[in-house]
């Protein structure tokens, strides 16, 4: 008798009962085999479910597994409880058919246990007298049977053609009875330990019975036995423990196992003189306790054996920073030394992990790193860094940097090779790393795990540790270090609060005021140029006869009318006016600083606001500057081998001087030749503004016919320099992706749908709809992934029914926080997606009592846009909905029912509307009606204080 004998009373499960028979009948000769059979069963039952019952379509691209199980449809049909037990299952039989390690007797039996619950599953929404049945764990030991047939396979198009005739009867069985189909309860302490914990530790290279062992006996505790058992230790090569994990089951508190994990540590440090490391876990949340070093702290898993050897290998070479020396052949400015030994400070004296760095574009952060770096490395702090920037050419020109003041460190750039990951020196951009984490591996496994950094150095910390790319700092527990060159006023609350700063004091600060007083940086003089077409755009009644034919002739509708004017913003935009670039190049081959005895412009960068921008610039400084053959260069991502063009304007000696940029060149660079920065185009960003002055900012000897560069021009015609000086706002870049966006509008529409006055059927109905669509997105994230893994706690919870009754407010914040960022774009027509955020938006803003004119407008701006190509039979079809729209009143009455109809109705037509604007280049005169030089205003309080610091440091 096996607990799998009912399924011999349903002729229909015959394709799997048997199977699932073997499965428990071998258990007790052969536990890897018991598993294959437990995964065949389900395969076997999956394939059966998807041939007799028409809501599940087999995906055309793949029928694996895994693919099967990963359906929407399928989905929808089992509990996420339960499909976590039958992933559990598959797991399990992928560790025995291709991972070569060996599962452990305990894991075999909740296989066992698994496959009942899924089947027993199958049989309540598929049979038509089905009887409870309790799972009797005892049975299994009582076998008897060794034969094992591996020889059945199953043919999923055989199977569909057999089950046709039971299609409909079952599906109907299915839909009736699968809606009182009661979940089984959370799981337990050992079934958390199982389905989550034990998975993580295979995951993170363990070996049970070998280096992990459970129910670890250990003598001494205090009850009244004398004795316990620790969930699991974790064994080094030496037999001694590493570490210690106390387990407590999903829906408790991990911390609830505090004292249990410190207790057990002492009995282990006491046996072996080997203190472990403790971890917490309930499955979803894991602590680390190094309770003699650090305070507890949230990390993302268990840390993998080399990991946690590396660790006590470090804690046996480890001595103080405190009389740390700093090798000036790396980082020898005093100030590059004072950022070192801040951090020194922050990391040894004050037990901090995490560390910010505020330093002027060319004040040397690369080798203030390296230097920190070298100093870490000597006094055994850290083996393996990781260094991440948001640009390839970042990242190339730093490892480049370690690789010539640190030759004996062994580097890798993951943009440029994988071939080396097992590097000690990492370096990546933020997206490459996002994909190797979960994908470089080696015969180990995962190789990227959660430990295996000492030190993370994020460059730009301003702008990339938000969103999608914060994932990568929740995943990994290492030691922080942010850079940025953005003033420290100007980087917003939020920065500060991940580096557990105070607003406006990182660790360690050294700005372009007080590097220009210190002589490392040179000042700027300003160009504020006012050009009337760019401040106050073309009017009409104030061009000559001549322009204004040219006007009508251009701008003119089919009607013969024409605006009034075009605002400035349309500058360079879609309108390109050729005598406001002429005036603009004059102005600066008159004004700029040179060089070979005012002979030649010196190296020039123009930051052009966009490809069509730049070509014209280019195109029009060729037809003024003919004999100036060469001089410039476009030098955008339109250009293949855009870094050889780099190369050559980097070149003292080379052509060009004057490189057009759109993008490429406002960060990233390093070439002290720049005698002249032209702003062209406007810029909201404090970080990007500062970026783009510090390409200027580097010294250059002898640079003005053996004259030291002192100082560099910035013409700015966009009235950027003017708007930061006025309006000191704070770097707010936290940019959320679309489907995000899409996401957390639905959830809190789902939210305010709860308010008595919306229960009427049809918003009652659309809220359902909502809330599907809302669970759909959850459970179609793979959870396989590093990134989802992190937030499974959360995952699991809302893609379940009954987290959505009610929903409140602190539900759509965290679901906001964290499951918005991993929601996965739509498979759809961008257009239409973007307008279904439109739509939402009103709608949100309708249940919140607002407006929101500027989206309603916009819908306007669209409707117009359809009524003007209404000759398309699709949109025929909407007219009269269009033409309602163009209606005040309509937009006005209009509620929640209204703007959904809307968006159903019109989403799918945005793709007809023309998706670029029409460029048009015009020849009206321009004219400049200011010039002013203006030099930079650098806070002589600010000076004062930092010559006092300067003064202060030298004589200490």
């Amino acid at each position: 008798m096996t607990n799998f004998d009912f399924l011999k009373n349903e002729k229909d499960f015959a394709v799997f009962a048997d199977v699932a028979i073997k499965a428990e009948e071998i258990f007790h000769i052969d536990a890897e085999a018991s598993v294959l059979n437990c995964r065949r069963a389900m395969e076997f039952a999956v394939k059966w479910m998807y041939s007799v019952d028409a809501a599940l379509k087999t995906p055309a691209y793949d029928d694996s597994l895994n693919a099967l199980m990963s359906t929407e449809e399928f989905r929808n049909l089992v509990d996420s409880g339960l499909l976590n037990r039958m992933h559990y299952i598959r797991k399990i039989g992928n560790i025995v058919a291709h991972g070569g390690k060996k599962i452990s007797e305990a894991q075999a039996r909740l296989c066992l246990e698994n496959l009942f619950y899924f089947l027993d599953f199958v049989a309540y929404c598929y049979t038509e007298n089905y009887t409870e049945k309790q799972y009797d764990k005892s049975l299994a030991d009582k076998q008897t049977e060794t034969l094992i047939d591996y020889s059945v396979a199953i043919n999923p198009e055989e199977l569909l053609a057999e089950n046709a005739v039971l299609k409909e009867a079952l599906t109907q069985r299915r839909e009736i009875q699968e809606k009182t189909y009661s979940p089984k309860a959370e799981p337990s302490e050992f079934e958390t330990r199982k389905l989550y914990i034990d998975v993580a530790l295979s995951d993170a290279g363990w070996t049970e019975n070998e280096n992990w062992v459970n129910e670890y006996p250990l003598e001494g505790m205090p009850n009244v036995s004398g004795e316990g058992r620790a969930d699991y230790v974790l064994l080094g090569d030496d037999g001694k423990p590493l570490a210690v994990v106390e387990a407590k089951r999903t829906c408790v508190d991990q911390v609830v196992g505090r004292q249990q994990g410190k207790l057990y540590a002492d009995l282990l440090e006491r046996k072996f003189g080997q203190r472990p490391i403790i971890f917490l876990s309930n499955g979803y949340d894991t602590k680390i306790w190094d309770d003699r070093y650090y305070p507890e702290r949230q990390v993302s898993g268990i840390y993998s054996k080399r990991d946690l050897q590396r660790l006590f290998n470090l804690r046996t070479q480890k001595t103080p920073l405190r009389s740390a020396s700093v090798n000036k052949g790396i980082a020898g400015r005093y100030y590059q030394e004072a950022a070192i030994k801040s951090i020194c400070e922050a990391f040894d004296e004050r037990n901090r992990r995490k560390a910010l760095l505020v330093m002027a574009t060319g004040s040397g952060k690369t080798r203030t790193v390296i230097g920190l770096t070298d100093v870490l490395l000597r006094h055994g702090w850290i083996k393996n860094i990781l260094f991440l920037a948001d640009r390839t050419a970042l990242v190339t020109q730093a490892k480049r940097a370690f690789v010539n003041l640190l030759p004996d460190f062994s580097v890798t750039n993951l943009c440029e090779s994988k071939n080396d990951p097992t590097a000690c020196g990492i370096f990546s951009t933020y997206q490459t790393m996002m994909n190797c984490i979960d994908s470089v591996k080696d015969d180990e496994g995962r190789l990227f795990t959660c430990g295996h950094f000492d030190l993370i150095v994020c460059d730009e910390a301003h702008r990339s540790i938000y969103n999608k790319y914060q994932a990568i700092f929740d995943y990994f527990d290492a030691p922080l270090i942010g850079l940025t060159a953005t003033p420290k006023d100007d980087i917003d609350k939020d920065t500060y609060d991940i580096f557990e700063l105070e607003q406006g004091v990182p660790t360690y600060g050294y700005d372009l005021a007080q590097a220009v007083s210190d002589g490392y940086l040179v000042d700027y003089r300003t160009a504020d140029v006012t050009l009337k077409f760019m401040q106050q755009g073309v009017v009409y009644d104030e061009l000559s006869q001549q322009e204004k034919e040219e006007y009508e002739k251009t701008f003119a509708d089919e009607n013969g009318e024409y605006p009034e004017s075009i605002s400035s913003k349309a500058l360079n935009e879609w309108l390109f006016n050729e005598d406001t670039i002429v005036q603009a190049l004059r102005c600066v081959m008159q004004n700029a600083l040179k060089i070979e005895y005012g002979q030649k412009i010196g190296k020039t960068i123009i930051f052009a606001k966009n490809h069509k921008h730049a070509e014209l610039i280019f195109k029009i400084f060729n037809r003024e500057y003919p004999h100036l053959n060469g001089y410039a260069k476009v030098i955008d991502n339109y250009l293949n081998y855009a870094q050889s063009a780099i190369d050559e304007f980097s070149d003292a000696k080379r052509l060009p001087q004057i490189a057009i940029s759109v993008d490429m060149l406002d960060t990233g660079i390093d070439i002290p030749e720049i005698l002249n920065l032209v702003i062209f185009k406007p810029v909201l960003s404090s970080a990007k503004f500062w970026q783009m002055i510090g390409r200027g900012t580097r010294l250059c000897a002898g640079l003005l016919d053996g004259v030291d560069k002192e100082k560099f021009f910035v013409f700015d015609f966009c009235g950027v320099c003017e708007f930061f000086k006025a309006n000191k706002g704070k770097e707010v870049n936290h940019q959320i992706a679309l489907q995000s966006a899409i996401f957390d509008l639905k959830a809190q529409i789902v939210f305010k749908l709860q308010d008595i006055a919306y229960q009427t059927d049809a918003l009652i109905a659309f809220r359902s709809r909502l809330k599907t669509e809302l669970k759909e997105k959850i459970a179609a994230l793979n959870k396989n992934n590093f990134a989802v893994k992190l937030q499974l706690k959360y995952v699991e919870k809302y893609e379940r029914d009954e987290a959505y009754e009610p929903l409140s407010y602190e539900d759509t914040l965290i679901m906001a926080e964290h499951i918005a960022p991993l929601v996965l774009p739509e498979n759809d027509d961008v257009a239409a997606v973007r307008f279904d955020s439109l739509m939402y938006g009103i709608e949100l803003a309708y249940l919140a009592g607002k407006t929101y004119k500027r989206a309603r407008n916009d819908l306007i701006k669209k409707a117009v846009a359809l009524s003007h190509i209404a000759n398309i039979p699709q949109i025929m079809v909407h007219t009269e909905l269009i033409e309602n729209i163009l209606k005040p009143e309509y937009l006005e009455t209009a509620g929640i029912n209204e703007f959904e109809r809307i968006r159903e109705n019109l989403r799918e037509l945005m793709k007809f509307i023309p998706k670029s604007k029409m460029i048009y280049t015009t020849h009206f005169t321009d004219e400049i009606l200011s010039f002013e030089w203006k030099d930079a205003e650098l806070s002589s309080d600010a000076l004062r204080n930092y010559k006092i610091k300067a003064e202060r440091y030298i004589r200490e």
